[in-house]
């Protein structure tokens, strides 16, 4: 498998993998936890801009160690229209340099590190956002792709 492919399961049961996108570009965003403030804000906001990306050609997938349940209810208390991937053993967030040490109030421990990338249709990177804030990110991608404001 190479670094940046991915076999995983979605918040339906299915297997979503990286060949399922192959020509297209895609938007692949690594969240922490699904519910929590800036999750839902992030996901949220692809999601308002998902027709705007989706019409410029690039799909969109969400990637988290939460199990596909959790995914289901984040997907549906929020109307999300995207895979939301399931990576509990962490093995593609670490892959993409998602995976690793994190800072909160003083302590360090492992998790997920908000990141997002940009995968051009043969599957290399073109673009990368590491240990992004929720906030404002979403325009930040739309902006780097020369997307218009909304």
């Amino acid at each position: 498998m190479s670094g940046h492919s991915f076999t995983l399961t979605d918040q339906h049961g299915d297997i979503v993998s990286s060949d399922d996108f192959a020509g297209r570009h895609v938007i692949v965003f690594f969240y922490p936890k699904a519910m929590t403030p800036g999750c839902t804000g992030e996901a949220c906001d692809f999601r308002d801009r998902y027709d705007q990306f989706a019409a410029a050609g690039y799909a969109v997938v969400g990637i988290s160690p939460d199990p596909p349940d959790a995914n289901a209810q984040f997907a549906a208390v929020n109307g999300l229209k995207f895979p939301l991937l399931s990576d509990p053993d962490h093995e593609v967030a670490t892959r993409y340099g998602a995976w690793g040490t994190k800072k909160n109030y003083g302590r360090e421990y492992e998790g997920l590190i908000r990141s997002s990338f940009v995968l051009a249709p043969d599957g290399t990177i073109e673009h990368e956002w590491r240990n992004v804030r929720a906030a404002g990110h979403v325009g930040r991608v739309a902006r780097a792709l020369g997307l218009p404001e909304e």
